[in-house]
């Protein structure tokens, strides 16, 4: 309930699809998934138009680059041999959208979150900090974007991959997060386009 009154909120103003069986209750007690089951979302389908794949990439960038293409609401890790992995992705609300070239700069499991002053200005009914876990809207992991206050993070409303809803943040499905933070390193490039 607190993720949904916190949907666009997340974050600061200025592919192979994986296999297993959906375990009842993905998630153990303290909200973190435990090390035998698989993260499978009820929501997830393989047939979904932001379903995690193998794609043929012909651009030049190398192998463990980030580009997030915030028209096509997609992001792709480059694998090299002219293939990329690619992810659906929820983007920057209107007035929210960037662009440029940065890095992973940090790196964070189940991640607390702290919205910024001016985002607490436009929404007052945020609260000043929230823990980490499975109601938190950075949802299961989250990657850092140099110095800035964006983030490549989950999400645990899938409704909105493939949407505009963020303050300039790019979000996944908790799925599609943990298999993307599994792949990427610190000091990861990161290409934004609009």
């Amino acid at each position: 309930m607190i993720s949904r009154l916190l949907a666009g909120a997340v974050c600061a103003a200025g592919m192979l699809i994986a296999t297993g069986a959906f375990a009842a209750s993905p998630y153990g007690n303290d909200g973190r998934w435990t090390q035998s089951e698989t993260p499978f979302s009820p929501f997830f389908s393989g047939a979904s138009p932001n379903a995690r794949t193998v794609v043929s990439y012909p651009g030049n960038q190398r192998p463990g680059t980030i580009v997030v293409s915030t028209r096509e609401r997609k992001l792709y890790l480059v694998l090299g041999n002219g293939q990329a992995l690619r992810y659906g992705i929820g983007v920057g609300r209107i007035g929210f959208t960037w662009s440029g070239t940065t890095h992973v700069s940090a790196k964070r499991e189940w991640p607390d979150w702290t919205p910024p002053e001016q985002m607490r200005r436009r929404r007052p009914d945020l609260p000043r900090h929230m823990a980490g876990g499975i109601e938190n809207p950075l949802g299961a992991r989250a990657m850092y974007l140099g110095s800035s206050l964006y983030r490549i993070h989950g999400s645990n409303e899938p409704e909105t991959i493939g949407q505009a809803v963020s303050s300039g943040c790019f979000r996944l499905t908790n799925e599609d997060v943990v298999d993307l933070y599994s792949r990427v390193r610190v000091g990861a490039t990161v290409i934004v386009q609009q």
